[in-house]
């Protein structure tokens, strides 16, 4: 099984590259010899079947549209298809990619599967200057696996007609977030993630000047958005023991702005046992519910996010409340069903089935 998208790690670790990582994981546990092709976005070390070779729109923080990007990953495909010979593709994050690659494997014979955990099939268009123009039949392309409905709904509401989708939600591995008893309240915060425009880090921030002078922010993840404060401390920690940063904190804020396709965060903490305020935004939404498993406060109001802060602070029934059911949704989505499920429908696929 050939995959291929734009970031893989250690290149970047977003919640995206994650699930990939974890899919490819899976599928080689289930005997499937995996090959990822990514773009050539520098990384040291990682997995010997990963080929950093894909040129693509995106460079220090920009697109950019340099010339001969389309014909030079349109061969590279073509080579790994010829070398490789694949039963079946499987498309990941294609956001700065050129979307002409999408139709190398029907042109092949080779069924191919595509899993959409972000806007890509809107801003992917706008990043990839021919690919509207040549006309990406995407429901050709492939059968599509959609992280949540709001994500599937935003590629619907562009006009792409999709004849072949499902839902597959990304979660949490218990064994990596486990049940950590919290400490007395003391005030320690925590947004965890990447630190960029849309994560709210600096509503977050914005909040301690309406909380008590003892209240602190953890801002754990990499990013070169600023988010100073006195009371603000900036670290990044590895994915393997970023559990550590969460059992820490008695809180965590998801203070997102934008409509986030997923976010693993709020079940990560949940997993852990921690209780959340978040925006709930986008698809985030399908599994926030507000005074049940998590304090849900609107986007950009950081008064209304210390108020929330404040109310969990001040009342360790309605804490222990939201952490309860917070565990239960949080063992509703696992990364092992996930996994499964992305397995299932390339095995389905592939015409050795």
């Amino acid at each position: 099984m050939l995959t291929v998208g734009n970031r893989y790690p250690p290149a970047a670790v977003g919640g995206y590259e994650r699930i990939w990582a974890g899919a490819v994981e899976a599928l080689r546990r289930a005997g499937h010899e995996v090959r990822i092709l990514t773009s050539d976005e520098p990384a040291v070390g990682g997995d010997p079947g990963v080929f950093r070779e894909l040129r693509w729109y995106w460079r220090d923080g920009a697109w950019v549209r340099p010339r001969g990007v389309a014909r030079d990953a349109r061969a590279t495909l073509r080579r790994h298809l010829a070398a490789f010979r694949p039963d079946v593709v499987s498309w990941w994050g294609m956001g700065g990619l050129p979307l002409c690659l999408l139709a190398e494997p029907p042109r092949a014979g080779i069924p191919a599967v595509g899993v959409v955990a972000d806007g890509w099939m809107v801003y992917g268009f706008e990043a990839d200057p021919g690919g509207r123009a040549a006309k990406i039949d995407l429901g050709a392309a492939a059968r599509w696996l959609f992280i949540s409905h709001a994500v599937e709904a935003r590629a619907r509401a562009e006009g792409h007609r999709l004849p072949r989708t499902g839902l597959a939600h990304p979660g949490v591995d218990p064994a990596r977030f486990p049940l950590c008893p919290p400490e007395p309240w003391s005030w320690r915060l925590a947004c965890i993630g990447r630190v960029e425009e849309g994560k709210g880090v600096d509503v977050a921030a914005q909040a301690l000047d309406h909380l008590p002078a003892e209240a602190t922010l953890t801002v754990d993840g990499p990013g070169h958005l600023k988010v100073n404060g006195p009371r603000v401390r900036r670290t990044v920690t590895r994915t393997d023991a970023i559990a550590t940063t969460y059992a820490a904190a008695d809180a965590i804020l998801f203070p997102v702005t934008w409509p986030e396709p997923w976010g693993l965060v709020p079940l990560e903490a949940m997993s852990v046992g921690r209780p959340v305020v978040a925006t709930a935004t986008g698809g985030s939404a399908e599994y926030l519910v507000h005074e049940q498993n998590c304090l849900v406060v609107p986007p950009s109001d950081p008064a209304a996010l210390a108020a929330a802060v404040r109310r969990l602070a001040s009342d360790a029934t309605l804490r222990e409340r939201l952490v309860d059911a917070g565990r239960a949704t949080a063992a509703r989505f696992t990364q092992a069903a996930f996994d499964a499920a992305v397995v299932r429908a390339l095995e389905t696929e592939s015409p050795l089935r």
